[in-house]
């Protein structure tokens, strides 16, 4: 992966380049504000810093939009009073003693007994596994309400794994992996059916063509929505 920044007015746009089996070059800004670009093999990097001087003014206002919404959410401290989301609900942390760890979700409250009180990294593994169980009944439950539209095109099922990943929702390989980021199940379910939505749409359509888009649409019309929805779901 190689890097580089191209300038427009006062401001300074750093990317990064992804080389991949693809036929057109896709720019894509994240919402850190950073900017990602897949090329084709082989495509020299001032042919990418043309593209990106071309679609510099779309990049500055895609930053600005992501930037709006900062600063987000602090890192979480696992202490009893801070906010815990889950499927898109804030819910109150409230910990107590006891003989036995626990977590429960009751009444707007993650519920979590631990028999060490000022184990703080105990309470964020506790979670962490909560979460983690969560996801597998809940991801699985949303591609089983996604995947018969691409099942009746005649498109082999991908395989899924769960996992945390720093900067994207979710990923298909080639080789028919589907990986979602475990992060997902703190936002909504119609966002969590976006990702797997977005992701099975590759099984035809391997790059962000107009043609890929055309299927998410009639796939998926509000996908928009979701998308906004999504973008602001961890704020």
């Amino acid at each position: 992966m190689s890097s580089g920044c191209v300038a427009y007015g006062k401001e300074c746009i750093r990317f990064k380049v992804l080389h991949v089996a693809r036929k057109t070059l896709a720019i894509e800004v994240l919402p850190d504000s950073s900017v990602m670009v897949k090329a084709p093999v082989g495509t020299d990097l001032e042919e990418v810093r043309r593209r990106l001087t071309k679609r510099a003014r779309w990049i500055i206002t895609q930053q600005q939009y992501f930037r709006q919404f900062e600063p987000r959410t602090p890192l979480r401290q696992f202490v009893g009073g801070e906010t815990h989301l889950y499927l898109g609900k804030q819910y109150r942390l409230r910990v107590s003693e006891g003989s036995n760890d626990s977590v429960k979700l009751s009444r707007g409250y993650f519920l979590v007994t631990t028999t060490d009180l000022g184990g703080a990294d105990k309470i964020r593994q506790m979670l962490d596994k909560w979460y983690a169980t969560k996801a597998t009944a809940t991801f699985y439950g949303s591609f089983a309400r996604c995947w018969p539209y691409f099942e009746n095109l005649g498109l082999v099922q991908p395989r899924i794994q769960i996992r945390r990943m720093k900067k994207r929702w979710g990923s298909l390989s080639r080789g028919g992996l589907l990986t979602l980021n475990i992060d997902l199940i703190r936002t909504p379910k119609e966002c969590i059916d976006y990702v797997i939505t977005h992701e099975l749409c590759h099984l035809r359509c391997h790059d962000h063509g107009p043609e890929y888009y055309r299927l998410l649409e009639k796939v998926m019309p509000d996908w928009e929505k979701r998308k906004h929805k999504l973008e602001l779901a961890l704020v």
